[in-house]
C-alpha cells in the first residue's frame, strides 16, 4: 500500500495551472508563481497587512517589480489582479 505521492500531486497541479500565472498591463506582461514555497509564504506572513509594494515585490521579484512601478496603477487595479490570481491559482492572497 502506498501513501499520498506529493510529487505526483504537484506535477498534476502544475500541468493544470502551469508554473506561472500571467497578467498584462498596458501591453507589458508579468508573471506570478502558481505555487509558493514555504520560504515565500513565511516572508508574506511577515509583511504588514498594508504593505502592497512589499507583497508585489515579493511575488514579482525585483526586475518585474521595477517594470511594474513604471505603470500608473490604482489600488483597484491591484485588488483585481490579486483577486483573479487568487481565484485561478487557489492561493487566496489578500483574503481574511
Amino acid at each position: 500500500m502506498s501513501g499520498f505521492d506529493v510529487n505526483a500531486a504537484r506535477a498534476q497541479r502544475l500541468e493544470a495551472l502551469g508554473r506561472e500565472w500571467t497578467f498584462e498591463l498596458d501591453g507589458d506582461s508579468f508573471e506570478l508563481p502558481t505555487e509558493l514555497t514555504r520560504t515565500t509564504a513565511r516572508k508574506l506572513r511577515d509583511l504588514d497587512d498594508n504593505d502592497v509594494d512589499g507583497l508585489l515585490r515579493l511575488l514579482l521579484g525585483e526586475q518585474q517589480f521595477t517594470r511594474f512601478e513604471q505603470h500608473d496603477v490604482t489600488m483597484q487595479d491591484i485588488a483585481a489582479i490579486l483577486e483573479t490570481y487568487g481565484k485561478e491559482t487557489g492561493l487566496g492572497l489578500g483574503e481574511d
